[in-house]
């Protein structure tokens, strides 16, 4: 009896102790909770986001030009009881919302500019839209709209005293070259800020745990001296022919510098009729490198090209910075909780219809083909400490507070960005199923923050040992914003 008794007791203890070990503490129960109904919320407003994105597509603004798009922005996030500051940093359309009051203070980044050029339908067929000077080929109708969204669903949260802190939607213009974040780092606008959280459009899903180029960029004008081009040559000093000597030595330096190093320019303007010599002639130039000093150093390099190529054509030049920024911080505390959520929320999962449209635009594309399967799928995470060749004025964020970014699959698996095709997908139920897996993400990414200061301490100090020593300086020095600079 007695054994029967010890072994009962025993058995009893063993219950008790496996019953406590699965128990959820009430933290993580509330936390649990939250990320539950923030994703119904989310589901519930998704045709109003799909409204909202489908919209800003329409209206493809670009840089610093984004008037009706940030308007719209703005006025969602007023609905839903925002406070919003506008025109700040000196860019009549940016903005930062806040809702919530004390800490902790989370931040989440928005875009909506589009690029000039590659207006296109929503089709899986090249097909141009006349009258139309832009189109949203990198997704930032999606990128704002998504961060917008979650933004909101965490206001809700805090106002039904779910969540304690403030919540930031940083309104953020002109990403393709205008640098606008920059402004906004410099300005102080992130200042009291814990962590960032950002996303942007692809063809995958996936956290990002690649850096970023650093980069920068500037106008090079030329001012010669106009004539006949045939009658009297002798009396005209051709800022064409500048421009000209000056991309010939730019080209030729490439054998010259670090492999790593993309040098790219168009000309702007080259004169207006082949019977006069042009009086002044411009080319648009950007100098990206994973090394910010080294982009520096090759800058000056570019300059004193242009410098030879006016003496040597006997015009005189100047050269307008535009835009300027740091490679990307990557914070791995804050990448394992977005990768948990972004696992959670999962992949993009295509109809009949999509799926057809996605094998036809899938026959348009260069190189190997990728498989359609893969939108609905997360990659893990791995990290490289170089290798992405594009730039973000994001990096600057990152060097000012914890950062942490994801990317969701708003195109057909294959798409390059800044093409038609990432176009044409961004203005279907393509694009605004990934826009729904990345406001999903960022929301529950939020909330773990919010919830959790321990995460937060941990990922300040990650960042302090990134960021070691360096004391934070645009690369794009003191300038004013360049408003015009689509123009």
């Amino acid at each position: 009896m007695k054994r029967i008794l010890i072994a009962g007791f025993l058995f009893c203890s063993v219950g008790s102790f496996a019953q406590k070990k699965n128990k959820i503490d009430p933290a993580s129960q509330q936390i649990n909770a939250n990320k539950e109904a923030t994703l119904v919320a989310l589901n519930n407003a998704y045709e109003a986001d799909k409204k909202t994105a489908f919209q800003i597509w329409e209206w493809a603004e670009v840089g610093y030009k984004e008037i009706k798009s940030a308007a719209l922005h703005v006025q969602n996030l007023k609905n839903a009881g925002f406070t919003v500051e506008t025109g700040v940093a000196e860019i009549p359309t940016a903005f930062v919302a806040s809702y919530g009051s004390g800490a902790p203070v989370i931040g989440i980044l928005a875009e909506f500019d589009a690029l000039p050029g590659l207006a296109q339908t929503a089709s899986p067929e090249k097909t141009t839209i006349e009258g139309k000077i832009a189109g949203h080929a990198c997704g930032h109708h999606l990128f704002g709209t998504a961060s917008v969204s979650a933004g909101i669903a965490i206001k809700n949260l805090i106002a039904a005293g779910k969540l304690k802190g403030t919540i930031k939607v940083y309104g953020c213009p002109a990403e393709e070259g205008g640098s606008g974040k920059v402004f906004m780092v410099r300005a102080g606008l992130f200042n009291g800020v814990d962590a960032v959280i950002h996303w942007h459009p692809d063809f995958y899903n996936g956290v990002t745990t690649m850096s970023a180029l650093a980069n920068k960029s500037a106008k090079f004008k030329f001012y010669g001296i106009a004539s006949h081009a045939a009658m009297l040559p002798e009396q005209g000093r051709s800022a064409l022919d500048a421009v000209e000597a000056m991309d010939n030595m730019v080209n030729m330096m490439r054998e010259h510098i670090p492999q790593e190093t993309r040098i790219h320019y168009i000309i702007t303007s080259g004169g207006k009729a082949p019977n006069v010599v042009p009086d002044f002639a411009e080319s648009y130039y950007y100098v990206r490198h994973p090394k910010r000093k080294e982009v520096v150093d090759i800058f000056e390099r570019v300059v004193k090209a242009a410098e030879g190529a006016a003496l040597g054509t006997g015009t005189r030049f100047q050269y307008d910075i535009i835009g300027g920024t740091h490679d990307l911080l990557i914070n791995k505390t804050l990448a394992e909780v977005m990768q948990t959520n972004l696992e959670k929320v999962g992949g993009v999962t295509y109809t009949e219809a999509e799926l057809n449209f996605a094998k036809k635009i899938q026959t348009s594309f260069m190189g190997a083909q990728i498989d359609i399967a893969a939108a609905a799928t997360v990659k893990p995470l791995s990290y490289v400490n170089e290798g992405n060749n594009g730039s973000t004025d994001v990096g600057d964020v990152s060097y000012a507070l914890p950062t942490v970014g994801m990317r969701a699959a708003t195109w057909v698996p294959g798409t390059a960005a800044h093409s038609w095709q990432a176009v044409a997908a961004g203005g279907t139920e393509i694009g605004t199923k990934g826009m729904l897996v990345a406001s999903k993400a960022m929301a529950l990414t939020a909330i773990d923050l919010m919830s959790n200061p321990v995460l937060l301490a941990k990922a300040l100090e990650e960042f302090n040992q990134s960021r070691g020593d360096y004391k934070y300086k645009a690369l794009l020095g003191d300038i004013k914003p360049s408003l015009n600079y689509r123009d």
